[in-house]
């Protein structure tokens, strides 16, 4: 049965966007406060340790986990089909690995 949420139509954005450094320009804010993102960008010469880096962490974790698959480290097809296809194997092998760890630790 379907999980039951709020009512009224599903939100498919989100509620903020995390960004690093690379993207802290006004142009980037703006285009996302228009689609009614809130933007959390860290701004450049500003000291680390914002708290922007929890929520990086697992998007950059991800990258390094799908890097490990030399297919997707360089897009060599063409066609986007198979790209996502070999993504789809990658994202669920990954899966799959660390439900088999869980389950011998």
């Amino acid at each position: 049965p379907p999980v039951r949420g709020k009512r009224g139509r599903p939100r498919f954005r989100p509620d903020a966007l995390y960004a690093d450094r690379g993207y802290d320009h006004d142009k980037y804010r703006t285009l996302v406060r228009d689609k009614s993102i809130t933007p959390v960008i860290a701004r450049r010469g500003s000291e680390h340790g914002s708290g922007l880096g929890v929520h990086r962490w697992v998007v950059e974790q991800t990258f390094a986990l799908l890097h490990w698959f030399r297919r997707l480290r360089i897009r060599w097809e063409i066609r986007d089909d198979i790209h996502e296809a070999f993504l789809s194997l990658a994202c669920g092998i990954i899966c799959w690995r660390r439900l088999r760890n869980l389950s011998l630790s």
